[in-house]
């Protein structure tokens, strides 16, 4: 037997913020994170539409991009102050993944944080509080998913919580609250959404249900990303805003890979910085592709994904290469750097750390489900290869 978990509802298109409206409750906490909802206008908005619906609101704000431990036990100790009975989450993906996690301290202030680690180990949520979730980013799509992922800044990993009891209950997806987006924020969470819908699709537990979820995300993205970097006004970027909900609805059902395993992992490891989420990803979306394409089945996959793009071949490894070209041309395209060496990362450290973090994600929860197996050696090599931009060979 098998499952597929989404929000009861999904709103979207201008102005469907409003929809907020409709709640039934009586007191609501709003998460979201730094000054840019406030700054917008949707922030007030929010907080007006729903006093609109009866609430009384409080807010929480400030939380950090890549959020820690420490902000998600704070906002779970602000939550069990104000009892709310709905919990709205506006934001990035940060302030929505960190709302998750609170929620399940708010109604378990017994769990642990070690406990939510183990993949679907959440306690039954909803005795308390409802969640509505509203991104103002077109990449995680955690509005419909059941993740989250946390930051152990002391141990420098991100950890990737997994529940489909955190599956928001709403989300509302308005594609007039990411026009503002910075452009390089358009990039790194364009290619996140991309690489979920792929990993989706080639990921072992890809089903029916998923597979037309990710190929349909893929297409669009393939076509709007570009147009919604370099135009904030136009139709790319509502399509991308539905794009990489579309992934996210896959993803949450189909899980991902190993593209997702290195970046939690690598994240938050060097001294010179976070490598934003959905910039590790770019980087090592088409090294990923190499290396899975020595498993036939994916490899199969990865041509089905190139028909879909209307890229040619003579056959499934050529279709494939056009695919990792294609990605390299989006990079190009986004400014998006090829390498963690591009980046910034310095070579003494990331040699010096290369087992550490190779180790760490051969252990992650996303590879379980990647096609192609892979123990800690194997993963160094990969890690070299998206240092350098050298390629995998397959």
């Amino acid at each position: 037997m098998s499952r597929f978990t989404l929000p009861r509802d999904v709103y979207y298109g201008s102005g469907s913020l409003a929809e907020l409206k409709t709640l039934k409750g009586k007191r609501a906490i709003v998460v979201t994170g730094g000054h840019s909802m406030r700054a917008s206008g949707f922030l007030d908005k929010t907080v007006n539409y729903l006093k609109e619906a009866g609430f009384e609101v409080e807010l929480f704000e400030g939380v950090e991009p890549d959020p820690s431990i420490e902000t998600v036990m704070r906002g779970a100790e602000a939550m069990r102050k104000f009892e709310p009975d709905w919990i709205v989450a506006i934001g990035g993906g940060s302030p929505i993944d960190a709302a998750k996690a609170m929620w399940a301290f708010y109604e378990h202030p017994e769990t642990t944080f070690e406990a939510l680690v183990t993949p679907f180990n959440f306690p039954h949520l909803r005795e308390k509080a409802k969640f509505c979730a509203i991104p103002s980013t077109s990449g995680t799509a955690t509005e419909v998913t059941a993740f989250s992922v946390i930051t152990d800044y002391a141990k420098g990993i991100k950890y990737p919580l997994a529940d489909f009891e955190i599956t928001p209950d709403v989300a509302i997806v308005d594609p007039d609250i990411v026009r503002g987006l910075p452009k390089v924020q358009v990039a790194y969470t364009g290619m996140d959404a991309l690489t979920h819908a792929v990993e989706s699709y080639v990921g072992t537990i890809a089903t029916p249900f998923t597979e037309c979820l990710s190929l349909k995300a893929i297409q669009m993205v393939n076509t709007y990303l570009v147009d919604s970097y370099n135009n904030p006004e136009g139709k790319g970027r509502e399509e991308m805003h539905y794009a990489q909900c579309l992934a996210g609805m896959a993803f949450s059902n189909a899980l991902l890979g190993i593209v997702h395993s290195m970046a939690h992992k690598s994240g938050a490891a060097f001294s010179t910085g976070h490598i934003p989420h959905g910039c590790a990803n770019a980087m090592y979306l088409p090294h990923v592709i190499e290396y899975n394409a020595n498993n036939k089945t994916a490899l199969e996959r990865y041509a089905q994904i190139a028909t879909a793009l209307g890229i040619q071949g003579h056959d499934a490894r050529e279709q494939t290469q056009g695919l990792i070209n294609r990605i390299h041309e989006l990079n190009t395209l986004l400014n998006i750097p090829h390498s963690m060496k591009e980046f910034g990362v310095k070579e003494d450290e990331f040699l010096e750390k290369l087992s550490f973090i190779s180790h760490e994600a051969v252990g992650d929860a996303c590879t379980g489900t990647n096609p192609n197996p892979i123990d800690d050696k194997t993963m160094e090599e990969l890690f070299k290869c998206c240092y350098y931009n050298t390629p995998y060979k397959f």
